[in-house]
């Protein structure tokens, strides 16, 4: 779903945090962390939270670090592992089969909570391979001001990494969820918090997660604001007609597309599966100052892979992104109906400036050009940042200073 050159990007970088050996390993097999691994990594866990007792974020302006994760939240959702006939990736696929279930399936979510719960909330979705922490800069700043929630995608960070094919439709409803049952606490029959609102930010694939989400129906009504930073996102082709567009490829070719991409990953967790390898690719996305490359950003990145089923989980979630139903910038830029935000690295070597560009004219086609104009609240607004593709850990004092304006203006700061 997302661009295949991000994808490609990022599996050089977190191919260094998974295991070299690519196939899944036996259910409850853990691999040991390399002497290399500069801080402990362990096992996700409820009770870790408490590394958040008795930090003051009013006189902090870094989140600690904790190698167990945070808070945990469990998603009941149709989205799991398939049965026992559904997708096996060995075999040719199948547009029959799916992985979605006809029962719920529980996966354990990992979390950040911090400020003051009566006022409006903002969640923070983190970019491709990545968590919660890569927001370290930024949750205890917004935290003085808002009730502020950062979460681990599914398959990422210490969130379950349950063996299931991915798509976009997988963590819309993951965010979409979590602001129902966790922000606003509705009960099902819309009592939750009030009319509390909520602003919606996100990096990279979680800045695709948040205006897919927040332009989703059952919550739309409740999103105050969008925030995208650096925002991955497939637009549509204007030369290219709906059904081309669409069109599926033949089952041998796509099984022989998988294959040669197991093939390719796999040699690329061979050749990038150092700690050190992992900073240096790092210092490449913060182009302009990679001052906050550091020992627990590494750590971070490569905790997630003492999870037996991490290997197979990036690789479906590299490979198979694309396998679900379509979904452009351009569509959902067109039911996103609340105030949206660009806060822009412009110096970003893989999602170019030229992609804001486009939103903004994409957002003004459909919505019309200017703040409070005959459309109400569908604006947006760019603010440009000195920095690379994830602006928000690079320079998150200009983010900072950017997204609380932007949320003051939209939620008004109650």
């Amino acid at each position: 779903m997302m661009s295949r050159k991000i994808f490609c990007a990022w599996a050089l970088l977190l191919a260094a945090e998974w295991s070299s050996a690519f196939a899944p390993t036996r259910p409850g097999r853990r691999v040991p962390p390399p002497r290399a691994a500069v801080v402990d990594a362990a096992s996700p866990s409820s009770s870790s939270s408490s590394v958040l007792e008795g930090f003051e974020h009013r006189a902090s302006d870094r989140l600690p670090y904790s190698p167990t994760g945070y808070s945990t939240w469990e998603w009941k959702t149709h989205h799991g592992p398939p049965t026992a006939t559904g997708n096996d990736s060995s075999s040719p696929p199948d547009d029959a089969r799916k992985t979605t279930t006809t029962t719920k399936t529980s996966h354990s979510i990992n979390y950040v909570e911090l400020g003051d719960p009566s006022r409006p909330a903002l969640l923070l979705v983190h970019g491709f391979g990545a968590s919660s922490y890569h927001w370290r800069h930024n949750i205890p700043t917004l935290a003085r001001d808002y009730h502020v929630y950062a979460l681990d995608l599914l398959g990422f960070g210490w969130s379950d990494k349950p063996i299931m094919d991915y798509d976009a439709s997988v963590w819309r409803d993951q965010v979409v969820d979590f602001v129902r049952e966790v922000i606003l606490n509705d009960d099902g029959e819309g009592m939750g918090r009030g009319r509390r609102s909520v602003a919606i930010a996100g990096n990279s694939l979680g800045g695709f997660t948040a205006m897919y989400a927040s332009s989703d129906d059952r919550i739309k009504d409740r999103v105050g604001g969008c925030i995208l930073l650096n925002a991955a996102g497939r637009f549509r082709d204007p030369t290219t007609t709906a059904i081309e567009e669409d069109e599926p490829a033949h089952p041998i070719a796509r099984y022989l597309t998988s294959a040669i991409q197991r093939f390719v990953i796999a040699c690329s967790f061979v050749y990038t599966k150092r700690p050190a390898r992992i900073e240096q690719i790092l210092r490449q996305v913060y182009p302009v100052d990679d001052t906050n490359v550091d020992d627990e950003l590494v750590a971070s990145i490569f905790a997630p892979a003492l999870d037996e089923s991490a290997a197979e989980v990036f690789y479906r979630v590299i490979a198979k992104n694309g396998s679900g139903p379509k979904v452009y910038v351009d569509d959902i830029l067109r039911e996103l109906h609340c105030p949206v935000l660009l806060a822009w690295g412009e110096s970003d070597p893989w999602i170019k400036s030229v992609a804001a560009d486009r939103m903004e004219r994409l957002h003004a086609d459909f919505h019309g050009e200017g703040v409070g104009g005959e459309k109400g609240k569908r604006w947006i607004r760019r603010v440009s940042i000195d920095a690379g593709h994830c602006p928000h850990d690079e320079a998150p004092g200009a983010v900072n200073d950017a997204i609380l304006a932007f949320a003051n203006e939209v939620l008004g700061g109650r």
